[in-house]
């Protein structure tokens, strides 16, 4: 709720600070001391347009207004003040300042924010309804999230919601899965003659590496062949290695028994070197067999290899990725054509949750259709009382195109209102005068007072152009809605005011508006000055004591029950 509101240097507002109560506030005054301008210092705090009546007082440098509510642990303004890195704190201090220029600078708990934030969060918190009203009950955006906390419906509307994203998921789905079998479509003969080129070439990976290292040995076969079997020959034969060193073995062989024993070594030697050579030889002409190939092996390596590079520079890729071009190409065709069970298991699954969100969807609707019907009830019965008799009110339901289903349903939620018996239906802001809409937005408000968010509500001149039982009967709506939700209001209705729990009067002194919170005895002198006017009789006293005790009776059974 909002506590406190402190105004200085404001048009006719040097300093002043209100301390406001949950329940029922008013605002009382001769016209002209000020009251409205304190609204307007209200709502310039909460970030609404600065507007004529936010001037600067005559020979200030810049004024201020500043409102600070009291916040309840779980209210949603919480969330958006800590979604905008600003301090969370139980208070939510709102304050604006506007130079002599008319630039203004916003501030939200001490930090400085635009003033687009301001009045979101200041939205959050208070609502003003006012003589030119287009915000709150009277702007459309909120009127579906209304009718529907009107219904009770809320965890329908939760379910429709997640079915809604649920089928925007498989739409997106099956939408990119048609759009890349329309382009694999216009791509078929292309995808088959790839698929059918590839399939028989049959690439693999690492194949060309291998091949070129196969060719390059190929080539270099001749020069290779003769070298391995001059080396064979070295070893081998008639004046190898392996001939002179076993004539060497024998000279020693043929020794006498002492000169064998002096030329063991050698003779050992020689025949380890005869065994190495010899093995040397066996291996050479194990190597020398592997290379004596078939003639056309070259030129068939060649071939192959030069088929890979071809269709490597054909489809632009390295020859090692000729593998995965076959895999896509495949598995476009099959989307294409050649396979659609992917697309039309997507498009079943889209069927279904498209039918899971429609039944929910339509549950709504009617759900919504009866809600309509008891809001329009419930505010046909506040309009009598308030002289709107000849009002009538609607809720417009208007189907939204099959293409443009939402997640919040399948039709847009409009108030709407006719003032004049047998005119057309309108928007209320357009259509209602200015105490018309005051007593509109009371009406509303009490139908809708366990639907609407919790927040401050703050009527300029509810019972503007009215008085006796059309004055009692705002003041008791006005009332009966603060029991849920504090009320601040402008009136001229001594009836009204006479059932607030906190009275400030509001008093212009030459240049300037002072503020001055009433106790019983001064309420009673004010409220007989609202009946009698500039002359206050001990009549309008007794009279003004007769309402104020009439008008606490409800309050006094209400704190006795609670």
């Amino acid at each position: 709720m909002l506590a406190t509101l402190r105004v200085r240097d404001l048009v006719l507002i040097e300093d002043v600070e209100l301390e406001f109560l949950s329940g029922l506030n008013v605002l009382t005054g001769e016209t002209g001391a000020g009251k409205s301008i304190l609204l307007d210092a209200l709502g310039l705090a909460t970030g609404a347009r600065a507007g004529a009546r936010s001037s600067v007082r005559p020979g200030c440098s810049q004024a201020s207004a500043a409102a600070i509510f009291d916040l309840p642990p779980k209210h949603v303004s919480r969330k958006l003040i800590e979604e905008s890195g600003l301090p969370s704190l139980d208070e939510a201090f709102l304050r604006r300042t506007i130079a002599a220029d008319g630039r203004t600078r916003a501030f939200v708990n001490d930090e400085p924010v635009g003033v687009g934030l301001l009045r979101d969060i200041g939205a959050l918190l208070v609502e003003i309804h006012g003589q030119t009203d287009d915000r709150g009950l009277f702007d459309p955006a909120t009127h579906r999230r209304l009718l529907d906390a009107f219904g009770g419906y809320e965890e329908l509307v939760i379910e429709v919601a997640e079915r809604f994203r649920s089928l925007q998921s498989t739409r997106d789905r099956l939408g990119g899965l048609h759009q890349s079998a329309q382009k694999a479509a216009q791509e078929l003969e292309f995808l088959r003659h790839t698929a059918e080129e590839l399939s028989e070439l049959a690439p693999a990976t690492g194949e060309e590496e291998r091949l070129a290292s196969e060719r390059a040995l190929l080539m270099d076969a001749s020069r290779i062949t003769e070298d391995f079997n001059a080396a064979i020959e070295c070893l081998g034969g008639d004046q190898g290695a392996e001939t002179l060193l076993s004539a060497a073995l024998k000279r020693l062989s043929r020794q006498s028994s002492e000169t064998r024993v002096i030329g063991a070594s050698a003779a050992r030697a020689l025949e380890q070197a005869i065994a190495l050579v010899e093995e040397a030889r066996q291996e050479l002409q194990r190597v020398f067999s592997r290379l004596e190939v078939d003639a056309g092996e070259l030129d068939r390596k060649e071939e192959r290899l030069f088929a890979l590079r071809a269709a490597a520079r054909k489809y632009g890729v390295p020859a090692d990725a000729l593998a995965g071009v076959l895999q896509e190409a495949t598995r476009k065709l099959e989307i294409a054509g050649g396979n659609a069970s992917v697309l039309l298991g997507a498009e079943k699954e889209f069927a279904a949750a498209e039918l899971r969100y429609r039944t929910a969807a339509q549950e709504l609707s009617e759900r919504r259709k009866e809600a309509a019907t008891d809001l329009e009830r419930a505010v046909a019965d506040e309009l009598g009382p308030l002289k709107l008799g000849h009002a009538r009110f609607r809720v417009l339901l208007e189907e939204l195109p099959e293409a443009d289903a939402a997640a919040s349903g399948l039709e847009r939620v409009i108030f709407e209102v006719s003032t004049v018996e047998g005119a057309a239906f309108g928007a209320l802001s357009k259509i209602a005068s200015g105490g018309e809409l005051a007593r509109f937005s009371l009406a509303l408000k009490v139908a809708l007072s366990e639907a609407s968010p919790p927040a401050s509500l703050v009527f300029d001149e509810v019972d503007r152009g009215v008085g006796g039982a059309v004055a009692d009967a705002v003041g008791e709506r006005l009332q009966r809605l603060s029991r849920s939700t504090q009320v601040l209001l402008v009136t001229h209705a001594p009836q009204v005011a006479a059932r607030a729990e906190r009275h400030f009067r509001i008093v212009r002194k030459r240049d300037r508006t002072e503020v001055q919170l009433l106790a019983e005895a001064d309420r009673v002198e004010e409220i007989a000055r609202m009946l009698s006017g500039a002359v206050v009789t001990e009549e309008a006293r007794a009279a003004a004591r007769r309402l104020l005790a009439e008008a606490q009776t409800p309050l006094k059974k209400l704190r006795k029950r609670a």
